[in-house]
């Protein structure tokens, strides 16, 4: 079903961002169970098949909480989908050590089939799909009918699709992408993340009619408590 990546580029054990297949049984991939614990209950009465995580700026741990969420639900047995669809700074292909020629958007503009975008992961379970090469439209294709065709195609291979989106102050791509997903979860960094910011987005995640189920802290100073939280919200 997926392409396998360069022996060039196999991931590496040494990369951080993926602690919780470096060192499973870290405190912090500890934490990231934690999250994916939380999520379960947070819609306990409802399927969550689609899983979109976001954050209020740049620079707050989105991607690298998106990936460890991805992974610790593909470590429990579901066949995973992590999506790169920040296709204004795409990360995870540096994250994972694979390569970025083909991906969402070639899915999305019919240049590519699902099935040979997707790339496997040395995590079993997880497979990759990459936000493929920067488009100059990335609002519109998210919106488009080829995302809803995707997700349904997507729904029919995978057990939870997982979304790394952009910030959602930044650009309006993740107020789209949001109400076409089951979950929503929110990163926000301790010491960084202001206030305001938090609130606005949280507003506009809302406003988009987004299912808003909680909201991940990072960088808590290890001194004060534990390294990451999980909030939900009502």
């Amino acid at each position: 079903m997926a392409r396998k990546k360069s022996s060039r580029k196999q991931f590496t054990m040494k990369n951080r961002s993926l602690i919780t297949m470096l060192n499973p049984k870290s405190p912090i991939s500890e934490q990231y169970r934690t999250i994916r614990t939380n999520v379960q209950f947070s819609t306990v009465d409802e399927e969550l098949q689609t899983l979109m995580v976001t954050s209020s700026g740049p620079g707050e741990g989105k991607s690298t909480t998106t990936n460890n969420i991805a992974i610790v639900f593909a470590q429990q047995g579901k066949k995973v989908l992590l999506v790169d669809a920040d296709l204004r700074k795409p990360t995870s292909h540096y994250s994972f050590r694979t390569e970025n020629y083909v991906g969402l958007t070639n899915v999305l503009t019919k240049q590519s089939s699902l099935i040979d975008a997707v790339q496997v992961t040395d995590q079993e379970n997880l497979y990759l799909l990459t936000s493929g090469p920067v488009p100059p439209n990335p609002a519109e294709l998210l919106g488009s009918k080829s995302m809803n065709e995707f997700l349904k195609n997507a729904k029919e291979g995978f057990d939870l699709i997982i979304f790394d989106t952009p910030p959602v102050l930044a650009v309006t791509d993740a107020q789209i992408l949001a109400n076409k997903c089951d979950g929503v979860v929110m990163v926000v960094s301790s010491g960084k993340t202001e206030n305001e910011a938090a609130v606005k987005a949280k507003e506009l995640l809302v406003s988009a009619q987004a299912k808003l189920l909680g909201v991940v802290l990072n960088n808590k100073s290890q001194k004060e408590s534990q390294h990451y939280y999980y909030y939900g919200t009502n």
